[in-house]
């Protein structure tokens, strides 16, 4: 491979990247500013209304074990179980796109 060939397709990555980038920023920006009033909750609020809404007398066949102090401490570790599930996809893709170079130079 030459070396114009290596610079066109670090700039043609670089290009890709940035049109992600961008199309990330779009998809978290435009509902804030499309739906600036809304609430964004999660489904779990969502469905205990439903379904109080449809049985008042319903009781929940099973309980959590374990229930955070407080909200903040469960939106953390949320957010851990996303970083550690984003950290072991972003591991996998890396290790198979490197094993798949390899192939490519050997």
């Amino acid at each position: 491979m030459t070396t114009h060939e290596t610079k066109m397709k670090k700039k043609n990555s670089t290009k890709l990247n940035v049109i992600l980038l961008l199309l990330v920023l779009a998809i978290v920006i435009v509902p804030q500013v499309l739906k600036s009033d809304a609430e964004f909750g999660g489904a779990d609020g969502e469905a205990e209304a439903a379904i109080t809404e449809i049985n008042p007398d319903y009781q929940p066949w099973f309980s959590s074990f374990f229930e955070p102090a407080s909200g903040e401490i469960e939106s953390l570790l949320f957010a851990s179980q996303a970083a550690l599930g984003a950290g072991i996809v972003g591991y996998y893709i890396g290790a198979t796109r490197t094993k798949h170079k390899m192939r490519e130079e050997k």
